[in-house]
């Protein structure tokens, strides 16, 4: 590590995030005739046409615009596509009879999912706590505190611990198998904490506070491998370990075998999830005024395992997924893990040592010098291994959005700057 390599990657991120990434989404997401966010847009960045717009493409919008603008980007503007979509989710996506947010609607704000799914409505909590942290508008704040007490009446399990996921639009639970009423998964609750960490961050309410430790310690005590320490899937209400299949409502391409199960449905860890954990651990350790402390041990057997069976040493990036205690085996190259390893792996460099610099740096390259679509703007979302061929072309879909990309660079920026000023 020297500290012309730091500077050149400091470089390229700044680069990056101002003249492509923040331009291509504030070039063509903004909807003037609808509202919200249009979100679809194939290789060339070029509008599909898709009818629909995502809670979790409206909400990470939101999110990514307030926390740009929060970061002190876009010259104002941010500030604006912040409350454009803040309107968007109260005024067209919140639920006015039972509460909460509904999961899909049309282009024109048409409603045709009226499910309550709790990783979406985690994202709103997110969302709307950034935004007012960035804008001050108290409508986010009010929204985000709303969802906060719907999931705490509605969906926490006071028999077992954590919270159930999956409800009709009544917030009565949905049925069993792909319905996923009887399961719980690390994504939704890893999300919950995230989404905590910022309500608490712009509320300070001691019972924010509370239920953000209470969601750290349930992930610590039942969603990590007890020996590697890396993360489980899916769970039974019990918290046994369940295998993972598809759910009916889905936020994501995760590939299973016949279209139902994965191929190896128990021993399976996502690297790019445990180290955007890792990451977002530290990261709510830090607004809550806590010490890493007695949660230092588990931090680096995530690292230790994303490093020795997640990086790819031949030609850089990080796999898709593999066993808990042996080698990856999805060896495909996905955006979203890129963009988290980034910010995780800067992290695990200022933490823990200057040997992790290798680790980021084998990822930045890939990520910089394959993942990016840089006469475009955002990144391929599916590469094969050594990054010759996109799998899967799209710039933008109802999930794969900006707040990885963005998030990733507002952050990387961050750590960057301050590995630079400790490296002589």
């Amino acid at each position: 590590m020297d500290r012309q390599q730091i500077l050149q990657c400091l470089e390229e991120a700044k680069k990056h995030l101002n003249q492509e990434l923040l331009p291509f989404w504030l070039k063509r997401c903004k909807d003037d005739a609808n509202g919200g966010f249009i979100t679809q847009f194939d290789k060339d960045g070029n509008d599909t046409g898709e009818d629909a717009k995502s809670l979790i493409a409206q909400t990470r919008c939101t999110y990514t615009f307030s926390a740009a603008h929060r970061a002190g980007y876009g010259g104002g503007k941010c500030a604006e596509f912040a409350r454009h979509g803040a309107d968007y989710l109260i005024n067209r996506m919140w639920d006015k009879d039972h509460g909460g947010f509904h999961w899909m609607t049309d282009r024109k704000g048409k409603v045709t999912i009226d499910k309550k799914v709790v990783y979406g409505q985690s994202f709103a909590i997110y969302a709307l706590s950034e935004y007012t942290l960035a804008t001050g508008d108290s409508r986010g704040l009010e929204h985000a505190n709303r969802t906060f007490e719907l999931l705490q009446t509605h969906a926490a399990d006071t028999l077992y611990g954590g919270y159930f996921e999956m409800f009709e639009r009544d917030w009565t639970l949905c049925g069993p198998g792909p319905a996923g009423g009887d399961r719980k998964t690390l994504d939704a609750h890893m999300h919950l904490m995230e989404a905590f960490t910022t309500l608490y961050e712009c509320s300070r309410r001691q019972v924010h506070r509370r239920k953000l430790l209470e969601v750290i310690e349930l992930l610590m005590q039942r969603i990590l491998h007890p020996q590697s320490r890396t993360g489980i899937p899916q769970f039974w209400a019990d918290w046994s370990v369940a295998p993972q299949i598809k759910f009916d409502i889905i936020w994501g391409w995760d590939r299973f075998t016949g279209g139902e199960k994965k191929a190896n449905p128990t021993d399976n860890t996502s690297y790019g999830h445990n180290l955007e954990f890792m990451w977002l651990l530290l990261h709510a350790l830090d607004i809550l005024g806590e010490p890493m402390g007695k949660y230092e041990d588990t931090i680096r057997k995530i690292v230790d395992h994303a490093v020795r069976f997640g990086i790819d040493r031949q030609y850089g990036g990080v796999f898709v997924e593999g066993s808990h205690t042996g080698p990856a085996w999805d060896l495909e190259k996905e955006f979203w893990q890129q963009a988290e390893s980034l910010t995780a792996l800067l992290d695990a460099t200022l933490r823990f040592g200057p040997q992790h610099w290798r680790d980021y740096y084998d990822v930045h390259r890939f990520v910089f010098g394959k993942m990016m679509n840089h006469a475009v703007g955002e990144w391929w979302p599916l590469m094969n291994r050594d990054g010759s061929k996109a799998i899967w072309t799209h710039m933008s879909h109802s999930w794969k959005i900006n707040y990885h990309t963005v998030r990733s660079m507002i952050q990387s920026i961050r750590r960057l700057e301050k590995l630079l000023a400790q490296t002589p």
